[in-house]
């Protein structure tokens, strides 16, 4: 028997929400086999750390183009599929994982992400998909500011009741996460599946001496870490440089359009060597002021024993403990205060707890165990 799980991008390692696809594969393929049936689209051919998952077959379908993407597209607005994801919505994925789904031995059929949710919205009808949601995506979705609001955020409502009542389970980020998806879908059968990461692969890094530089590893492409570097560029450092004027701050990950101003802010872009990048920092921050879900990036700095200071919407969604785990701040001058204190004097223990953490809660074998059959 395998399962089925269904995406819409191209299995690469190069965003948060690639990341999560990746630890509930490995966690599924960690009972039986696993088909990961994609959309190609934003990278040409899944990376080596998806090709190199015991069990699983990577399955591909082209999209359309044209007036029959059109015409998808059109289907997929008229049935209140928002903007967004109604541009993401393919037929010929829709129509493989079908196919895929009748197979007499097939196990779950999982549904990664809202779009694919969507695009799967028929075969639910006629057999339990779960749904493998990356956000409680009305929860924030409202407030990144882009179009009518009010009336986007009704419509996201109605798609995400949707989504939930006609899904077999739901699998949520965080906690939070799930108690805001009973409140929209009282009857939905919601589940907590955190994101994960691979732990065991991560060895820890020692922050160098005779350095004070944090770093911020994030997709510049989402608004919610875009907000976040805002808050670090406009409030946060300027308190921080008046205290210590050397402070450096490294931003790594693509889609940052301007590169910064200030010498000591140094944008790496996209790279492929995340310790290296790691190793040479004191600590990491999550400024997210944003969002749903729960911050992978998070949860990898943890991984490589740094030091975290984090906002308290980006630590809420996770079971760390200011002081123990991390350090959490709200405001530029709390934020600024803790980063400062990190630079100055250090704060080692935090690294090691917050990596016990991990690997108790976050580790792709802690949910192998929570989703074993």
């Amino acid at each position: 028997m395998r399962d089925l799980l269904v995406t819409t991008h191209t299995p690469v390692l190069r965003s948060g929400q690639a990341l999560r696809t990746y630890g509930v594969a490995r966690a599924l393929a960690a009972h039986r086999g696993l088909d990961l049936l994609y959309v190609r689209f934003g990278a040409e051919e899944p990376d080596a750390s998806f090709r190199a998952i015991g069990g699983v077959e990577l399955l591909d379908v082209v999209p359309s183009r044209g007036m029959r993407r059109l015409l998808a597209y059109g289907r997929a607005r008229a049935s209140g599929v928002p903007e967004g994801f109604a541009r993401g919505v393919s037929r010929e994925l829709a129509a493989r994982a079908g196919a895929l789904a009748r197979d007499a031995e097939r196990g779950r059929v999982i549904a990664d992400g809202p779009i694919a949710a969507a695009a799967l919205a028929r075969l639910a009808r006629q057999r339990p998909v779960i749904y493998n949601a990356h956000n409680f995506e009305s929860g924030f979705r409202h407030e990144l500011g882009t179009g009518d609001s009010a009336r986007g955020q009704q419509r996201m409502r109605a798609f995400e009741h949707g989504l939930l009542e006609h899904a077999e389970e739901s699998w949520m980020a965080s906690e939070a996460d799930v108690d805001a998806a009973r409140e929209l879908c009282p009857g939905a059968r919601v589940r907590y599946v955190p994101n994960v990461i691979d732990v065991a692969a991560i060895e820890p890094v020692a922050p160098p001496g005779g350095v004070r530089r944090a770093i911020f590893v994030a997709s510049f492409t989402y608004e919610p870490n875009l907000s976040g570097l805002r808050f670090l560029l406009d409030e946060v450092l300027p308190r921080v440089w008046a205290q210590l004027p050397d402070a450096e701050l490294t931003l790594v990950g693509s889609g940052l359009a301007e590169p910064p101003r200030d010498p000591r802010v140094r944008s790496l872009g996209f790279v492929d060597d995340l310790r290296t990048a790691y190793a040479q920092a004191s600590c990491a921050v999550v400024p997210l002021l944003q969002g749903g879900g729960s911050p992978l990036k998070f949860i990898e700095a943890l991984a490589y024993g740094l030091p975290v200071i984090a906002t308290r919407q980006a630590a809420g969604r996770l079971a760390v403990r200011d002081g123990e785990h991390c350090l959490i701040a709200d405001g530029a001058e709390q934020f600024a205060a803790a980063l400062v204190r990190v630079l100055r004097d250090g704060a080692p223990e935090l690294g090691v707890s917050g990596r016990e953490l991990v690997r108790e809660r976050y580790s792709i074998e802690a949910l192998a165990q929570l989703l074993a059959v």
